[in-house]
């Protein structure tokens, strides 16, 4: 399969395609890919060619190569479309480059400090356990994707923007929509998106009438000198926190507590020594993390990675999952090992996309396991790992359900 221009264009026929050839265990075909070259040309979610960037070190360099641009506005048209949002959710990071993404980023960095974040640890924590201690009143098996991941994500993302919970399950069935790729959910889109305009909306004007400590009155009052955001760029960040960290966790959260009840020793060495939970969160997130393909970028002009020419215009994937299996970059890449002394993943990104909230994400996810394992050392899967389904999700890897039996001491 041909993926340099000069080697002939390849025909979309024989392409692989994302939705299919990969599926839900893609490792197999990102191996082939890797092996056959470093850049491929595949059939992307919108059923277009799309290039995709498989090795670590091109991964690592195409998400900081300012020449690879996440604003639409470069895109060859007709060659990506997208999930089109109104110009009220568009103003945001993930639709900018340059100065204006420099200048967005420097007003709101300040709202995910580390001092904000470290006086959120207790709060993590206290929600966390209050979730599993209800838990662990029930006689059998509870699901840890539906009954903990996703209440204590949303639960603290609300808290922390200083949304009503009063809206949190709503959030929730409008974020569902948009990442689930049914017809049905296609159908709804224009639904979830006026919800979660007209709700965010009502929070901010709430919030500039009667400003508090969440991050949403934070915002509202963040300046750079006589800088500020505006209304789109408020109400876009907002929905892009609920929209790229909800998720996300969840996912990364179930992967993570499915890893460490499966690995033989792993719950033990864990449960002994609460510090290594951070690496071995850090290495779930290599090996299975939620993010498969990093977010789409635009040739700005005619790019070059590793001998295959990218030209201006055309979309491009870099795919995080296959750069975090990649044997030139780590050793025993499909194994789980905590405490690698390689360099670290891209699971939040590189570069000045790095995730805003990457230190928020590392905390909820280093806490959900932590507390687990002291609550409930002796919790078992109740299903084989293999047989957990996917999430259905059209940009995030998952299990969609997580049953496990809480059990707070060997029988």
């Amino acid at each position: 399969m041909p993926s340099d221009r000069t080697a002939g264009t390849p025909d979309p026929a024989v392409m692989p395609r994302l939705d299919e050839a990969f599926g839900p265990d893609p490792y197999p075909m990102y191996a082939e890919l890797r092996k056959a070259g470093p850049v491929h040309q595949v059939i992307g979610p919108e059923g277009r060619p799309i290039w995709l960037v498989t090795g670590f070190q091109d991964a690592r360099a195409a998400l900081a190569d300012p020449r690879l641009s996440l604003n639409r506005s470069n895109a060859t048209p007709g060659s990506y479309t997208g999930l089109s949002l109104p110009p009220a959710l568009d103003k945001n990071l993930l639709n900018m480059d340059g100065r204006d993404h420099a200048r967005l980023r420097r007003l709101v960095a300040p709202a995910f400090g580390p001092a904000r974040m470290e006086g959120l640890r207790q709060q993590v924590r206290d929600t966390a356990a209050g979730l599993l201690d209800s838990l662990g009143l029930q006689p059998g098996p509870v699901d840890l994707v539906e009954d903990y991941a996703a209440p204590l994500s949303l639960a603290l993302l609300c808290d922390i923007l200083g949304v009503d919970q009063t809206e949190s399950e709503r959030f929730r069935r409008w974020t569902t929509i948009l990442l689930n790729p049914s017809a049905e959910s296609r159908a709804r889109l224009g639904e979830a998106l006026e919800g979660i305009v007209t709700s965010l909306t009502v929070q901010i004007q709430a919030r500039r009438a009667e400003p508090g400590t969440d991050l949403l009155s934070v915002l509202i009052a963040a300046h750079d000198g006589e800088d500020r955001l505006s209304a789109d760029e408020l109400l876009s960040l907002a929905f892009l926190l609920l929209f790229a960290g909800y998720e996300n966790t969840i996912a990364a959260i179930a992967t993570a507590v499915a890893t460490a009840l499966t690995e033989p020793g792993l719950r033990s060495r864990l449960r002994d020594n609460p510090d290594a939970v951070t690496e071995f969160v850090e290495e779930t997130i290599r090996f299975d993390g939620p993010v498969e393909l990093a977010i789409r970028r635009f040739a700005t002009e005619d790019v070059e990675i590793s001998g295959v020419v990218i030209p201006a215009g055309d979309p491009v994937l870099v795919a995080l999952a296959s750069a975090h299996r990649d044997p030139a970059a780590f050793t025993c890449p499909d194994r789980v090992a905590p405490g690698r002394t390689e360099q670290g993943h891209l699971g939040f990104g590189h570069g000045p996309h790095y995730c805003l909230g990457a230190a928020l994400a590392r905390l909820e996810i280093v806490t959900a396991v932590t507390v687990l394992l002291e609550r409930y050392p002796a919790a078992t899967l109740t299903t084989p790992r293999e047989e957990l389904r996917p999430r259905p999700s059209v940009r995030t890897r998952g299990i969609a359900r997580l049953p496990v039996l809480l059990r707070p001491e060997d029988d």
